[in-house]
């Protein structure tokens, strides 16, 4: 899958509110390098599809890289918006 750019980044975004299963998904990449998304929870299960999917959908993240071992699984970032939506700065470049 390529790289989409944070094309959905903007007033849209800002003004959404994260459910609380995409905060608690979100959340996890503030504390990653480049704001990496996990593939897993807390407990060890993977993250519901759906709720990557919908983080994708507002714009809040976006795909990061194929995994060429699991392509089927979506590995993801924070995006600018993401970070905004949860009440953060983005870094600096």
């Amino acid at each position: 899958m390529p790289l989409a750019p944070d094309h959905h980044e903007g007033d849209n975004a800002a003004a959404l509110r994260p459910t609380e299963p995409q905060r608690r998904y979100l959340e996890r990449g503030l504390s990653e390098p480049g704001g990496k998304l996990p593939l897993f929870d807390a407990e060890g299960r993977a993250v519901p599809r759906k709720t990557v999917e919908a983080c994708v959908s507002h714009g809040w993240a976006r795909p990061w890289f194929d995994n060429p071992l699991k392509p089927d699984w979506l590995v993801c970032r924070l995006t600018e918006a993401g970070y905004r939506a949860l009440g953060k700065e983005p870094p600096k470049a």
